[in-house]
């Protein structure tokens, strides 16, 4: 049995691909920098719990937001390997999980917008250039996140519209103070933040909230995109569900910039899986 894996800082997909037919399993994210080795060994069990893949697993090809050295991929790994132990496991960063869902085998840029932001120029083969993510506190540009904080920090002083602030109270009745409780809470405060997109996708219409996403992509896609050399030769294409969702936009502030917009995938599993099909990287 071939497992592709997912997985993003909010949520994992799994791929359970076995003779021929295949099946989905979700579980929370496991992004090594907010989740502890025991945490997603222990979250693994409950969701595999007497699942035949834990014995017929032979190779697992884990994708990751947060997998970028040895040290946190070999947390995912270990993790992986009290569960399902008689599997092959190589967990690799999602940036090439995201170049290899969307660009396949051909040249590419390759973007991720979903709770975080990241990139990368690849070959057809590899990740070769990759614009440094410094993460929710000091980047994530272009994110949920991102545009999450905007819409809070705005909401907070007084600077939303009279109608947006009427329906800001009304979707988040429990107040301000509820607010400020979860991002400065116990739980991860970027997951929380990206929440809000939501509410900004409900009212993109809106020319307040219009301008705050297209300001929030042009930093990602001038910060990130534009370093890249061959940002004007090559397809920019996107996976994550904001991309997917507000992909009008950027689209709008690729064609400005004389970029080619690729493709917008909301979930790369099923591109991922077919990648490896085709490609026979499995034993």
């Amino acid at each position: 049995m071939l497992i592709v894996v997912d997985s993003g800082s909010t949520k994992a997909d799994w791929n359970l691909i076995d003779k021929g037919a295949s099946s989905m399993v979700s579980t929370i994210g496991f992004n090594p920098i907010f989740v502890t080795e025991e945490r997603m060994a222990d979250e693994l069990f409950k969701a595999f719990k007497n699942h035949p893949a834990r014995t017929k697993a032979s190779d697992i090809y884990f994708y990751g937001s947060g997998c970028w050295d040895a040290n946190l991929k070999g947390q995912i790994q270990r993790a992986l390997g009290q569960v399902f132990p008689h599997a092959h496991v190589e967990v690799e960063h999602d940036l090439l999980g995201a170049a290899r869902s969307t660009c396949g085998t051909e040249e590419g840029i390759a973007c991720i917008l979903g709770t975080g932001s990241n990139s990368c120029l690849y070959d057809g083969k590899d990740v070769i250039d990759n614009v440094t993510n410094l993460g929710y506190l000091l980047g994530d540009e272009g994110s949920g996140t991102h545009l999450g904080k905007k819409l809070i920090r705005a909401y907070f002083y007084r600077e939303l519209p009279k109608d947006l602030r009427s329906d800001m109270d009304a979707a988040f009745p429990d107040g301000k103070q509820d607010i400020l409780d979860k991002i400065y809470g116990p739980e991860t405060p970027n997951v929380y933040m990206a929440s809000f997109t939501r509410f900004m996708n409900e009212h993109k219409s809106h020319p307040y909230i219009f301008r705050m996403i297209y300001r929030s992509f042009c930093e990602f896609i001038d910060r990130h995109v534009r370093k890249y050399d061959r940002h004007l030769n090559v397809p920019i294409h996107f996976i994550g569900s904001v991309g997917y969702h507000f992909q009008d936009i950027l689209k709008i502030i690729l064609e400005e910039r004389c970029m080619e917009p690729g493709i917008f995938i909301k979930k790369p599993i099923d591109k991922l899986a077919e990648f490896h099909l085709l490609n026979t990287l499995h034993r």
